[in-house]
């Protein structure tokens, strides 16, 4: 018997939570990109009410897919506190949740001059005027690992000071999104504050490893088996599903979607790399294609180096991280049976996006929007402590009085 989303450790969506309560709770989200926090929050019952993000493929993705929110294509800088009282009706203090992941490239380890004085580190600060300026009830913000260790950790400490000057209390951790359902080895620091004086916690993982009475890692074939088999280079094709879902990951990511998968297409590779691909066995990698075929740069490359590049798949493990490129010279995203890399649709579901989530664009710009997301089961399971938190006060003053 196939496990419903719900007995895999999800609340109910967002139209069982409308049910549930009266109070519409509305969300802001900066630097939003395709939409992946806000899909999270959405599945939780939020009204996502306004996006803003410089990138206009993923504005396009962002407006298609959340017709009911504002998507304002503009820098950041450009955005005012009066243009989103004014796109959105709110007035100051009325927000719910304002959420913003500021682009990370300016702190992620892969950016060897990293650092405080990066130029897009000042997008903090933009996020911190229009938190001031909204003053929402909530913040969320989240952002790669490596802030954590940049200076010492004073980055981090600067962020969650800067906030309490503006009267939030605030804490940050590092959560795992394979924890949460995710078919993926991701991480995320993710800070979460209020101005109400509510408790802050963080969700509680859901998945495990085997013997930790949790819920099973999703695997990668969780994930992407039910998808329809694909050729390396095949596109311009109409694939539609050939089977029904088989666990609760699959029933997920179909729930809303039609008869056909959408940006379900296999890069074409050039002959060698199939050849190549034709050496690696599952969980493979480049060491296991014959020297004459290995790539001048990696012929002189130690067998301890690399150790992603040209991998293919477990089809029983997690995903690696997925990039703004599943370029098989780079990391493990080779499909587990068939030789070819995997589509943007089986990276949007190793990035745990539902199936009726089309992203619009080339289909360069379309991998670029899936790597830089946020998961939204990820984005949900936060949004679902921030509703617990609320619901739990309101309890406690109703016994009271």
């Amino acid at each position: 018997m196939v496990k419903s989303p719900s007995q895999a450790g999800l609340e109910p969506d967002s139209r069982e939570r409308q049910t549930m309560t009266t109070q519409r709770l509305t969300a802001i989200d900066l630097f939003c990109g395709a939409g992946g926090l806000s899909e999270g929050f959405r599945q939780a019952g939020y009204t996502v009410v306004a996006g803003n993000d410089i990138d206009a493929a993923a504005g396009e993705t962002y407006k298609a897919t959340h017709p009911d929110a504002e998507f304002i294509l503009a820098p950041i800088q450009d955005v005012t506190v009066d243009r989103l009282c004014k796109t959105t009706g709110l007035r100051l203090g009325e927000l719910d949740v304002l959420l913003g992941g500021p682009p990370c490239q300016a702190y992620s380890v892969y950016n060897h001059q990293r650092g405080m004085h990066d130029a897009r580190a000042s997008l903090f600060e933009q996020y911190l005027r229009i938190v001031e300026g909204m003053k929402p009830k909530w913040v969320v913000m989240e952002n790669v690992t490596g802030i954590t260790s940049i200076a010492g950790g004073t980055v981090v400490q600067s962020i969650k000071e800067e906030l309490r000057k503006l009267g939030y209390e605030v804490e940050c951790r590092v959560l795992k999104t394979e924890e949460y359902g995710v078919p993926q080895e991701r991480r995320r620091v993710v800070f979460i504050g209020n101005r109400l004086g509510l408790p802050i916690e963080f969700p509680k993982p859901t998945h495990g490893p085997a013997g930790s009475g949790l819920e099973p890692f999703t695997t990668i074939w969780d994930a992407i088996g039910d998808l329809p088999p694909l050729a390396n280079g095949e596109k311009d094709k109409i694939a539609a599903y050939t089977e029904e879902p088989v666990n609760w990951f699959q029933a997920y990511a179909r729930e809303n979607a039609g008869k056909t998968v959408l940006n379900h297409e296999a890069p074409r590779l050039s002959p060698v790399n199939e050849a190549r691909m034709r050496h690696i066995p599952i969980g493979g990698s480049w060491r296991d294609i014959p020297y004459d075929l290995l790539p001048e740069g990696m012929k002189k490359a130690k067998r301890s180096d690399h150790t992603k590049r040209y991998g293919r798949m477990r089809p029983d493990g997690l995903s690696c991280t997925v990039l703004t490129k599943c370029d098989v010279h780079w990391g493990a995203y080779i499909h587990p049976y068939q030789d070819r890399a995997i589509s943007v649709r089986e990276a949007a579901r190793i990035q745990a996006f539902p199936d009726s989530f089309f992203f619009h664009g080339s289909r360069t710009e379309q991998y670029v929007q899936v790597g830089n997301a946020v998961p939204p089961l990820l984005g949900r399971k936060v949004a679902e402590v921030l509703l617990k938190a609320g619901t739990t006060v309101r309890k406690e003053r109703q016994k009271a009085a």
